[in-house]
């Protein structure tokens, strides 16, 4: 039995090594300022920082990659959820977001931090400053229903250049 265990603690490590061969794009596209969210909409500083904290890294091009990041397997989660997170929901590209798709992100951002899918807990285990507390989730809820009843999110926006 203890000649298995050592096959297998040595296979395991061959196959650690040889995931760091599957290379992973961790990378940032880039940023053009004037399709942010902060340049197409007002957006309050406290609601700022709760963003920037709690929801930037997954759903911006301005993720910050932690080491962790280009050690396999673990680069491969983080790259896939930061992938998802983008193509659910980008601050990075807001600007060129439909009126109808701008409303209705608004609407669940407040749903899913009520509800507390968001963040997720694999992130705030990892990053304990992005749990939201309830006064964090309320203010996001206020920017999102004020912004919404503004009809900021229907508004025209510039085209980009």
């Amino acid at each position: 039995m203890r000649r298995w265990g050592i096959h297998i603690l040595v296979a395991a490590c061959v196959a650690l090594v040889g995931a760091q061969l599957v290379p992973v794009a961790a990378t940032n596209p880039p940023v053009e300022p004037g399709q942010t969210l902060e340049a197409v909409l007002p957006v309050p500083p406290e609601v700022t920082t709760i963003l920037g904290r709690a929801c930037q890294d997954c759903h911006s091009n301005r993720t910050v990659w932690p080491w962790y990041s280009r050690v396999a397997p673990v680069s491969w989660f983080l790259a896939y959820h930061v992938n998802e997170g983008r193509g659910e929901l980008n601050f990075s590209e807001w600007g060129r977001y439909a009126a109808r798709r701008k409303d209705r992100k608004l609407k669940e951002m407040c749903e899913q931090v009520t509800k507390g899918e968001m963040p997720l807990l694999s992130y705030t285990l990892g990053h304990p400053q992005a749990k939201l507390s309830d006064q964090d989730k309320r203010r996001v809820c206020q920017w999102t229903d004020a912004v919404r009843k503004s009809g900021a999110p229907t508004a025209a926006t510039a085209p980009s250049r």
